[in-house]
């Protein structure tokens, strides 16, 4: 057996490129590419496994088809990791009016009623990397569900999925007057630039948020946790991973339950 000191100097030469400098209170995520992300290998093995379905794209597509509400819902109740950057996993979360709503979309598509097929959320091709490559975009706030979402970069979250404390909420938008409580506030739809960059935008701590609306921000994310709402859309890559995609670029893909900072997160017990 390696002595401690070598174990650990290993794991963190092999991480060594995803280490976020110590102090750094508000950070802002780097723009992903999504050419050189690298998806972690799938263990070699006979049988699909959970994980398979979520994460490789041929087993997704088997699993899925076209129906992307049921995916983001899986996705959510897996607590599933997206790799931003090579190796900053944020939890996905889902509010539970949005999770409500995918679940009634993965209802009427199946049943075949309503206008279920048209409210599935839609994954723009490898040919719309950015946001703003996709038809009929403007820089606002407005998003509906399906091609375009709210949601929120939250950092410093207790008990968030991947050890790093990051999680990537959405959000039902706000419309027909059905207000999701832990949707955007009505001061952040009135701010809303997204498409610049994160060190001249305005993150939010619980406090703020409870006071414009957001009122179980802290016993939903912990006491300390902060937040910098953004809008999402889905696309696909060249080998078709699917991405989720903040409005300024930055980007993240399904991870593997299982990531490589597991190893000396468990050799101190965490």
């Amino acid at each position: 057996m390696l002595p401690v000191t070598i174990l650990i100097v290993s794991l963190l030469s092999s991480v060594s490129g995803f280490v976020t400098a110590p102090g750094v209170q508000h950070p802002s995520v780097v723009t992903a590419d999504a050419g050189s992300t690298t998806m972690l290998k799938s263990s070699s093995s006979s049988s699909t496994t959970a994980d398979d379905e979520l994460v490789e794209p041929s087993q997704r597509d088997a699993r899925y088809g076209k129906d992307i509400a049921q995916y983001l819902v899986d996705l959510h109740d897996a607590k599933s990791t997206f790799d931003f950057c090579g190796g900053m996993m944020f939890q996905m979360v889902l509010s539970e009016q949005l999770r409500d709503h995918l679940i009634q979309v993965t209802k009427n598509t199946k049943e075949g009623e309503g206008d279920g097929r048209q409210q599935q959320p839609v994954i723009f091709d490898a040919t719309k990397p950015r946001m703003h490559q996709i038809a009929d975009y403007e820089q606002s706030a407005a998003a509906d569900n399906s091609r375009l979402f709210h949601g929120r970069e939250i950092r410093q979250v207790p008990d968030a999925a991947g050890g790093r404390g990051f999680v990537l909420q959405l959000s039902l938008a706000n419309n027909d007057g059905n207000d999701d409580p832990e949707g955007w506030t009505p001061q952040e739809i009135e701010g809303y630039d997204g498409w610049g960059h994160d060190s001249s935008r305005v993150w939010r701590e619980g406090d703020r948020l409870e006071e414009e609306g957001f009122t179980t921000f802290k016993s939903r994310f912990g006491s300390e946790a902060f937040a910098l709402h953004h809008r999402f859309y889905l696309h696909f890559d060249s080998a078709n991973r699917m991405w989720l995609s903040a409005e300024d670029g930055c980007e993240g893909t399904p991870a593997r339950s299982e990531s490589m900072f597991a190893p000396l997160s468990k050799l101190f017990g965490r």
